[in-house]
C-alpha cells in the first residue's frame, strides 16, 4: 500500500477514534453478544445477530483505522517551507472572482475532509487547482456548474 498524506490533527483524529474503538466499543460489543447468548437459542435470537454484525463492524473499522495509520505520511503544517505557494496542509484564503465571495480552506487528507469546517481533500477538484499556486494567483476550478475561477490571496501554514 502506498502512503498518503495526513495533518498531525488528522492523525490526532484517526488515533483517537482507534482508542474508542478498542477501549469502549469493542468491549460493548462482546458485553452484548454474552448477554445475548444467555438468552438461550442463538438460532433465533435477534439480539445476538445484531451484536455479531456490530461486532463485524468495530472490528472492520480497527483494521482500517490501523491500516490508514501505519501507511500515513503525517505533515506539520506548522514545519512547513514552501516558499508561499500552496501544498498539502496550508490554509488558503480565496476570493470568487464571479460573486466576491471570500472563503478559506486548509488542504486536508481525505478522511479529514469536511467542508463546513473549512478543509477540502488534497484530492478535491480545488485542492488541485490550488496545489503549486501562489498569493495573487488565479486558479480555474472545474465545478459542477462550470468553470470557477479563485484569485488566491493568502496561503498560511498553521
Amino acid at each position: 500500500m502506498t502512503k498518503f498524506p495526513l495533518t498531525v490533527r488528522g492523525a490526532d483524529l484517526l488515533r483517537d477514534e482507534l482508542q474508542r474503538l478498542k477501549s469502549v466499543e469493542r468491549p460493548a460489543v462482546i458485553e452484548a453478544i454474552a448477554e445475548a447468548r444467555s438468552h438461550g437459542d442463538l438460532s433465533e435470537n435477534a439480539e445476538y445477530d445484531a451484536a455479531k454484525e456490530r461486532q463485524g463492524f468495530v472490528e472492520g473499522r480497527i483494521a482500517e483505522l490501523e491500516g490508514k495509520l501505519s501507511n500515513a505520511f503525517i505533515v506539520n503544517p506548522a514545519e512547513l517551507d514552501a516558499d508561499g505557494r500552496v501544498v498539502f496542509g496550508a490554509t488558503v484564503d480565496l476570493m470568487d472572482l464571479e460573486t466576491e465571495d471570500r472563503v478559506t480552506y486548509q488542504i486536508v487528507g481525505d478522511d479529514e475532509a469536511g467542508i463546513k469546517e473549512g478543509r477540502v481533500s488534497v484530492n478535491s477538484p480545488i485542492a488541485r487547482a490550488l496545489i503549486g499556486k501562489e498569493a495573487g494567483d488565479v486558479a480555474e476550478v472545474m465545478a459542477p456548474g462550470g468553470v470557477r475561477e479563485y484569485e488566491i490571496l493568502d496561503v498560511n501554514y498553521l
